[in-house]
């Protein structure tokens, strides 16, 4: 099997070492895609399990059809929040030898206008990465209060004329619905006094709002909190972030992970006692020159891997 030519998965050299796979190991892609980077996993297994997930249902019906012949793939739709559960289910719990989550939007979603998660091109301003749940990055437009609007651009986007953009957008639904990507790309344009050079004005607002209608850092984090009971002793962790508020949870994640319990600093604990669940495996990584050149949607991942020790 292979992933979709036209998505190129990023880092994956990098992070089939990183997952450092065993032929016969159990391995989860948290983050299906098009399956560029399972599809890898696999080639790599013999009698090896891939448990794959997403929330994106298109994601799901294209690793059903490139996997269904494949008996060691099982594909699943949903959240890596519920990633726990999952590998429960599958029997698994404990025994996982390496985890993938590339995180973000994945290339066909951008490139697909009617999912409206692009700027760049005009469709209906939906944004759901799972577009049966919740609510559109319109619907929520339409209500919000502006001091919510500001906080979500602040905190997710760290767009630092949020406030402006808030009221622009307030004052804009007041004339007509915001059911565009254009339209509230220009609404962020004209609000946003001080472009930065070489980045469209709308790109921390669409930022913030996608990962608020889709719940992307809370989802990490609850995805985080659960991967000490999946992972096997020597188990990989891989993660690919596209922007600084997922990779500083990642970070902060292995950090605590690898410095084990907390006491008093003059409390005379071995290093043993301090129950160390990680290690480290180098530092982060980013993608080479020839890769961004390829692929330039891939310039701002960063990688970051550990394992579990016992």
């Amino acid at each position: 099997m292979t992933g979709n030519t036209e998505h190129q998965p990023v880092m994956l050299e990098e992070a089939l070492a990183g997952l450092a796979i065993k032929p016969n190991g159990t391995y989860l892609d948290g983050t299906f895609g098009r399956g560029g980077h399972s599809g890898a996993i696999l080639h790599e297994l013999e009698q090896g399990r891939l448990i794959a997930m997403d929330k994106d249902p298109l994601a799901i019906a294209t690793g059903e059809k490139l996997m269904s012949q494949d008996a060691r793939v099982s594909i699943h739709h949903g959240s890596f929040a519920s990633l726990k559960q999952v590998v429960q289910d599958a029997d698994c719990l404990g025994h996982v030898d390496g985890i993938l989550l590339d995180l973000g939007v994945s290339s066909p979603q951008l490139d697909e206008a009617e999912r409206g998660f692009s700027f760049q091109q005009d469709g209906p301003l939906d944004m759901r990465m799972d577009p049966s749940r919740g609510l559109s990055a319109a619907e929520w437009l339409a209500t919000a209060k502006e001091q919510d609007i500001a906080s979500i651009l602040k905190e997710y986007g760290e767009e630092r004329f949020a406030k402006r953009i808030a009221r622009a957008i307030v004052k804009a639904r007041l004339e007509a619905p915001i059911n565009t990507t254009k339209r509230l790309a220009s609404i962020v344009a004209a609000a946003n006094p001080k472009w930065e050079k070489g980045k469209d004005p709308a790109t921390r607002s669409f930022q913030a709002i996608r990962i608020f209608i889709n719940q992307e850092l809370e989802d990490l984090k609850t995805c985080l909190g659960s991967v000490m009971d999946v992972l096997a002793p020597g188990g990989r962790l891989v993660v690919i972030s596209f922007h600084s508020l997922e990779d500083r949870i990642v970070k902060r994640f292995i950090r605590e992970q690898t410095k084990g319990d907390q006491y008093p600093l003059d409390l005379p604990i071995t290093h043993v006692q301090l129950q160390v669940k990680m290690k480290a495996i180098g530092k982060a990584i980013k993608p080479g020159r020839d890769e961004i050149e390829i692929n330039p949607r891939a310039r701002s991942a960063v990688m970051r891997i550990a394992e579990k020790l016992s």
